[in-house]
């Protein structure tokens, strides 16, 4: 397989604008393929499609060689095709692979109609560990007509980024993971990471069915360590004169411990963690085990829900106000799927208190869930606003520490001061 040196992205979203407008800025001629008229016209115009920070530049740092069409023929004159398509959660906690198998079947059959040899297919959404030998692999073969490892390449390679900062995360991470159908296909996606990478991660090459359960592990096993760290906080908070902070701190100091993500505060969110980790509890029980690890960390994370919420609703009576600060599920970002402000902010609203939400991203705008509620526009205005009877912290954004209250109004700080 030749080296990679064009390269098609398909689905531009979040993570996929980003993934290809990094590529360009990096040296590689990049063809993004999406259905959306509007994130076409934006990347063919030098715009970014989607907000996440330094995305603007990279696109202007790259635009002479990053453009956009809604056709996936254009994709067969590239060297490799990167796929990331949404992969929606199932009620079942398995992700659904329609949208990749729209997208690689689109890119397969261009690809036999030019006739052409040694395509590599990049997987970067994540999948259900064996969707990929059992599913697409299979999709890929019949399309083009073709064996994989011989007549074109596979690789499984997700991306492990935070959202708000992807650019950073994609230039700079610590793994690279690369799935391999064959040898040759790993060889070419590792040399193309070694000239895209500003570091110099480790490299982690395996079979696809083994990056698919590394994928998934990772993060399962962080949330393990964040649900871990809220279940001795609720303990610590029984005793009054316990600080969960400073026994986390010396308990990050073990160096088989570590201090990442060691750090108390509010439940876990956002698109990737809580429908990973559930991914790897659904992987257990499709092959007849049980994964009682994944499984706690779920209880663990929906029990600090509830006890954020019943610690306000004591404080307060149907018909208070409640401030309800940062409703993305971390900083730098709108997102608030599945954040702990969302969570408490809509459960307050049922138990009938009013309830004003602020957040330095995240607004009904961009985060249509959030239009039922109160904006507060301008969180200083909370000195002044007596009626306030109770204020949550719910994401730790930087600027929330500057914040003063009106002396009547009781501050709920999971995060520390």
């Amino acid at each position: 397989m030749k080296p990679i040196q064009s390269i098609s992205v398909f689905g531009l979203g979040k993570l996929g604008a980003c993934i290809a407008a990094t590529f360009a800025a990096r040296g590689f001629n990049v063809l993004g393929v999406d259905v959306d008229p509007a994130k076409i016209r934006k990347i063919n115009t030098g715009l970014p499609p989607v907000e996440e920070p330094l995305l603007a530049e990279t696109i202007a740092a790259g635009h002479e060689r990053f453009r956009a069409s809604d056709d996936p023929r254009e994709a067969a004159t590239t060297d490799a095709s990167f796929f990331i398509p949404p992969s929606p959660s199932l009620p079942d906690g398995s992700f659904s692979n329609e949208f990749l198998l729209r997208a690689m079947q689109s890119a397969a059959q261009a690809v036999r109609q030019a006739g052409k040899n040694g395509h590599l297919f990049v997987c970067s959404s994540t999948t259900t560990p064996g969707a990929m030998d059992s599913v697409l692999i299979p999709m890929l073969e019949k399309e083009i007509g073709g064996t994989c490892g011989r007549d074109f390449g596979v690789c499984y390679n997700p991306e492990f980024i935070a959202l708000g900062n992807v650019i950073n995360g994609l230039l700079e991470p610590d793994l690279v993971l690369i799935g391999e159908s064959d040898p040759a296909s790993g060889a070419a996606l590792e040399e193309l990471y070694q000239k895209y990478n500003r570091n110099q991660p480790k490299i982690a090459r395996m079979s696809i069915i083994s990056a698919e359960l590394t994928k998934i592990s990772v993060n399962s096993f962080i949330t393990m360590k964040i649900s871990f760290t809220n279940q001795l906080r609720l303990m610590a908070e029984k005793f009054p004169k316990a600080d969960i902070h400073t026994v986390l701190a010396a308990i990050g100091s073990d160096s088989r411990i570590g201090s990442k993500y060691l750090r108390a505060g509010v439940s876990f969110g956002g698109p990737c963690f809580p429908r990973d980790n559930r991914l790897l509890a659904y992987t257990a029980r499709q092959l007849g085990l049980s994964a009682p690890l994944a499984e706690a960390s779920d209880r663990v994370n929906e029990i600090t829900k509830e006890s954020l919420l019943e610690t306000v609703t004591a404080l307060t009576q149907p018909g208070d106000t409640v401030a309800v600060l940062g409703l993305a599920y971390k900083p730098d970002t709108y997102i608030v799927e599945e954040s702990a402000g969302l969570h408490l902010a809509q459960n307050l609203k049922r138990h009938g208190r009013r309830v004003l939400i602020h957040d330095y991203a995240a607004d009904p705008s961009n985060s249509p869930s959030l239009f039922e509620f109160e904006i507060l526009k301008k969180p200083e205005a909370l000195r002044e606003l007596a009626d306030v009877k109770v204020a949550v912290l719910c994401c730790p954004w930087p600027a929330y520490k500057k914040i003063q209250f009106h002396p009547q109004t009781k501050v709920i700080a999971p995060w520390g001061n």
